[in-house]
């Protein structure tokens, strides 16, 4: 029963923690993001500023050049991103599955058998427990 329940709990563990990366994986996306669009805005206010548009032209701002650079590796960035968050999120799904086919069973076995939560708290108040 001990094992079943480590087993359990590992398995939830592992689920938990593929939960988190897809969640990493979504925040690094957004702040990407984010982070090309203000390289887009720096690019375009510095082609007003100069009046040079072309990025072929020999006195095309540097800082634009280097600022577009950095927002297509980002770019680039994001896309190799999101192919691992698909993969992460079919990890974290197929991790909840089996989870959630074991559950019910294990959730029978602790309704029987239940645990006190605050297990060797005793000596703490009751609102820190």
């Amino acid at each position: 029963m001990k094992s079943r329940e480590t087993s359990l709990r590992l398995k939830r563990f592992a689920a938990e923690e593929k939960r988190r990366k897809v969640n990493d994986l979504e925040h690094m996306i957004r702040e990407f993001e984010h982070m090309a669009q203000e390289l887009d805005r720096q690019v375009q206010s510095e082609e007003e500023r100069t009046g040079i548009r072309d990025k072929s032209h020999f006195a095309y701002s540097t800082l634009a050049k280097a600022a577009a650079q950095r927002r297509d590796n980002l770019r680039a960035s994001i896309a190799n991103l999101q192919i691992k968050l698909e993969d992460a999120v079919r990890e974290r799904d197929d991790a909840w599955a089996d989870l959630d086919r074991i559950g019910p069973e294990v959730h029978r076995e602790t309704e029987r058998h239940p645990r006190r939560l605050d297990h060797g708290l005793e000596h703490l108040p009751a609102e820190r427990r």
